[in-house]
């Protein structure tokens, strides 16, 4: 759990970036190629959508404003992703030297 201030236009937010925003952040963006694969389809997620912002805006301080939704989901978004490529960067290091362990005692 790390805390993340984004700033949008002149307004600073904060968020704590937990496992359930990360899953929020990964729902909306499945949402998201979901509506841009099939654009029929586009009614049925658009509700799926708004729900997934407001859970994710929820964890927002101080309350954002509707004009800031793009720009705050934007980089709530990339920091998520950063957040996913950092833990599988470390997963791979870790597995490389416990590989690297196991050559050496051999």
């Amino acid at each position: 759990m790390l805390t993340h201030e984004i700033q949008v236009n002149e307004t600073k937010y904060s968020i704590v970036i937990t496992d359930q925003i990360v899953n929020q952040v990964n729902n909306l963006k499945s949402l998201y190629n979901t509506a841009y694969e099939d654009p029929e389809s586009f009614e049925q997620v658009s509700a799926q959508i708004s729900s997934a912002i407001q859970e994710i805006t929820s964890s927002v301080t101080p309350e954002a404003n509707d004009n800031h939704l793009d720009g705050l989901i934007q980089e709530i978004i990339k920091i998520a992703d950063n957040q996913a490529a950092e833990v599988e960067k470390q997963s791979k290091e870790k597995i490389k030297k416990k590989a690297s362990k196991k050559a050496k005692k051999s």
